[in-house]
């Protein structure tokens, strides 16, 4: 099981990279593509990054930290509003398409991995650690919308301006994006409190790593 755990990263990082290929060939809008790639490949990268120099993270916050990449490379190739996602959008009785909503949703996971480097590398105490999480979370969140904000206004092409925004109509759809980011740090802090206390000592054993 240990040596399980260990390739658990390897294993992500490759079905990322298939993912990617398949995302790059033919997507709806190449300039969207782009746009939605480029912070995602940094992302990844600085997990990569990270890895190489020794700080390792627990297979669960490698698999939560997984879950954008994935998510967000999907929503890439059709752009967040074409994804094919109508299954969930009539389970739940939505007009429109809430991929994008997931995935912000996501974004949120990291604060799982940022709780867990804190706490285990004894930088924050644990109260502290988990609220600085949710806030850098909800930082992120705001940055990325501003960003969003730009390229729509100013990126030179109203169509994939409008495509990469997503906002699909919704004059809140920012506050709602960045609502979500936060519910989702909020549940990713939860599940790491929940488990941590549960299993004290597997995130000494198992998270990320002291080098």
């Amino acid at each position: 099981m240990r040596r399980f755990n260990d390739r658990i990263p390897h294993i992500l990082l490759t079905v990322y990279v298939l993912l990617f290929i398949w995302g790059a060939i033919g997507p709806y809008d190449r300039a969207v593509w782009w746009a939605e790639n480029i912070p995602i490949v940094l992302v990844v990268l600085a997990l990569v990054v990270l890895y190489l120099r020794g700080v390792r993270f627990s297979p669960l916050a490698y698999i939560l930290m997984s879950v954008l990449p994935y998510v967000h490379t999907i929503g890439g190739h059709y752009t967040f509003e074409r994804v094919p996602f109508d299954w969930f959008n009539r389970a739940f009785g939505f007009e429109r398409n809430m991929y994008d909503r997931i995935g912000h949703f996501s974004v949120g996971f990291y604060a799982f991995g940022i709780a867990e480097y804190l706490i285990v590398r004894k930088r924050l105490s644990v109260a502290m650690a988990c609220v600085f999480a949710i806030f850098a979370i909800s930082f992120v969140a705001m940055s990325y919308e501003l960003i969003e904000w730009v390229y729509a206004a100013y990126g030179g092409n109203a169509e994939a301006g409008a495509d990469f925004l997503g906002s699909q109509g919704d004059i809140w759809d920012a506050q709602k994006d960045m609502l979500m980011d936060t519910l989702g740090a909020v549940a990713a802090i939860l599940l790491y409190l929940a488990l941590r206390g549960r299993f004290g000592t597997v995130q000494e054993r198992d998270s990320v790593s002291r080098k």
